[in-house]
């Protein structure tokens, strides 16, 4: 690595920690219902969705209600998502004349977009009219994101309030999660890319002229000569010459904004943020990488603030940002030591640009897939796939962590503090007396609650990776054969399970198995987590506070934060070890050529 690749990266962390304490405090504002700067302009669009929709903003519900309220309007978006999809072709926002979506791609498409894991089996370009892209994927990127702000803001007050069943209110977390956190800093960002050279247009397709005609030869499939009647069906290649490139736009800025703030990562174009109409310059490629892990940084502060104690978030971004350097650092050595194989043509030394842009390097596509890992986002620059062995290996690992390093908006620091609590639970039994946490004991229940937050993704992506391997279909699909095959079909599983929605991009995803089973674990992976913690938040609430004595764990101390990376990362490894030394790990081995 050279001096401005250390500089890059040192600039990156400085801004993230940086920039993510003045929004945290501001967030804390706007979740604890208090003015705020927007307040002013956002309170009476605020109060008028209440009326709109019938809310009683006053009115706190219990877990049990609020589980209730979020999974349903998920479920309603899921449902509005897949109708959308299937009558795109006769709805209007439709320039290039997009079909219905297939049924199959339809349901794991909606899915994927309501529990914000935003798995794409499709190219968008060629695939979703605009309407969907905005109404549909957009709209979901927003409130897929606040549903998890929503769940996170629950369990914080689970935490802070004494002998009360009360949680607060869905519809109001979710409307100034929304209004007041995720519409103005999408706008901004927006305008900042549209500056940059992002499209942002409802004209359709244009036609660009070839500076040289290129030539070329295709056997026309049963699609081909249906698409176009002047094609006549043929055993032999029929040589073309193309003089023109079709060049797709749309309103791509607005999308690409929420998409990264979100930690959403559904792209407008199939290339995702390697294609520079998502990703034009390197100001774009760097803002848009501190925009991913920029809310679920801040969202730590937020926490310490409305628990009470800012030593709560702080020890809690430590840990995440420990554990995110170190995996960078593999990354970073990874790509840059090239492969082996490179030698035998005299370029020993050389660093692995496949599958890389040019424009980017390999600085910035290591540090771009570590840190979309580390959160819920699955967006691209580079193509995973084409990583080393062990530079796959980083993205593959930190989403099977649980995405509790950062993690999505919301969902990745609920992940944490529930390790937080296991944490305290084991110091518990290592003292022999009843755990706490934040003055809470932690008793039965909530121990069982989380074993299932952490149980649900991991059995979602064994068992999804067992059904696939032991199905032709499922084996068909991959395009490399062997333990990179392997390893394409346990990084599928493991983004989906986990909500991140990154892939190795050696997979044909768009076949019934994938797309129902994968639509099926991304439904478990997302609510079968949220719910839980909801009910650990309500158990947490009506307990009496624990006055702080000489058994407790401290809780904010770097023994601690220390106990915490050990919990992540022996969970992690004592799961998935066994299937990464078949697939990357022997992968690795056999390029040194053992």
């Amino acid at each position: 690595m050279l001096f401005p690749d250390i500089l890059t990266v040192v600039l990156y962390m400085v801004l993230l920690l940086g920039l993510a304490w003045p929004l945290g405090q501001y967030m804390a504002k706007v979740l604890e219902g208090k003015p705020c700067a927007l307040s002013r302009v956002l309170g009476p669009v605020e109060r008028l969705l209440y009326r709109v929709c019938g809310v009683k903003p006053q009115e706190e519900m219990d877990w049990k209600g609020y589980a209730l309220a979020m999974f349903l309007f998920n479920m309603l978006g899921f449902v509005v998502l897949y109708v959308l999809q299937r009558a795109q072709g006769v709805l209007p926002l439709n320039p290039d004349a997009m079909s219905a979506v297939e049924p199959g791609l339809a349901f794991n498409t909606a899915m994927s977009f309501t529990t914000n894991t935003n798995w794409q089996a499709y190219s968008g370009e060629s695939t979703m009219s605009y309407l969907t892209q905005m109404l549909g994927l957009t709209v979901h990127n927003f409130v897929s994101a606040a549903t998890g702000i929503a769940v996170l803001v629950a369990l914080i007050r689970g935490l802070a309030r004494r002998e009360t069943r009360f949680l607060g209110n869905f519809w109001v977390d979710l409307v100034r999660s929304t209004l007041y956190i995720l519409l103005p800093l999408s706008v901004a960002f927006a305008l900042v890319l549209v500056w940059q050279g992002v499209p942002q247009t409802f004209g359709g397709t244009v036609n660009a002229t070839l500076a040289a005609p290129v030539a070329y030869e295709i056997t026309p499939s049963a699609d081909d000569l249906k698409a176009d009647p002047t094609l006549k069906p043929t055993p032999a290649p029929i040589s073309m010459v193309a003089t023109e490139q079709a060049i797709t736009r749309g309103p791509v800025a607005s999308q690409e904004a929420i998409k990264q703030l979100g930690t959403n990562g559904g792209g407008f174009f199939n290339a995702n943020s390697a294609h520079p109409f998502e990703n034009p310059t390197p100001l774009t490629n760097f803002l848009e990488m501190l925009a991913i892990l920029l809310i679920p940084a801040a969202l730590c502060h937020t926490f310490g603030r409305m628990a009470g104690d800012a030593r709560q978030g702080w020890v809690l971004l430590a840990a995440m940002t420990i554990i995110f350097m170190s995996f960078l650092a593999a990354c970073l050595w990874a790509e840059h030591s090239g492969v082996p194989q490179m030698a035998r043509f005299g370029v020993d030394g050389l660093a692995n640009m496949e599958g890389k842009e040019l424009r980017l390097g390999v600085t910035a596509s290591a540090l771009w897939a570590t840190a979309t890992t580390a959160a819920s986002n699955g967006s691209v620059n580079a193509m995973h796939d084409s990583f080393t062995p062990l530079g796959g290996l980083v993205p593959m690992v930190l989403i099977q962590l649980g995405e509790v390093v950062f993690g999505g908006v919301g969902s990745g620091l609920y992940g944490m503090l529930v390790f937080a609590i296991i944490v305290v639970f084991i110091g518990g039994l290592m003292v022999g007396r009843t755990p706490e946490y934040l003055g809470k004991k932690i008793e039965a229940f909530e121990t069982k609650m989380c074993s299932i937050v952490i149980m649900v993704p991991l059995f979602g992506v064994l068992i999804g990776t067992a059904w696939a391997v032991m199905t032709a279909s499922g084996k068909a699909a991959v395009a490399n054969p062997g333990a990179h095959g392997f390893s394409e079909i346990l990084y599928a599983f493991s983004s989906m399970a986990n909500n991140n929605g990154s892939a190795f991009a050696g997979l044909s995803a768009n076949i019934p198995l994938y797309n129902l089973l994968g639509g099926i674990i991304m439904l478990f992976g997302r609510f079968w987590l949220a719910i839980p913690v909801l009910a650990l938040a309500g158990s947490l609430a009506a307990k009496k506070s624990v006055p702080v004595s000489a058994g407790t764990l401290p809780t904010h101390t770097p023994l601690f934060c220390g106990l915490l990376i050990c919990v992540v990362l022996v969970v992690g490894a004592l799961t998935f070890i066994p299937a990464l030394a078949l697939g990357p790990i022997v992968e690795h081995l056999m390029m040194l050529g053992h």
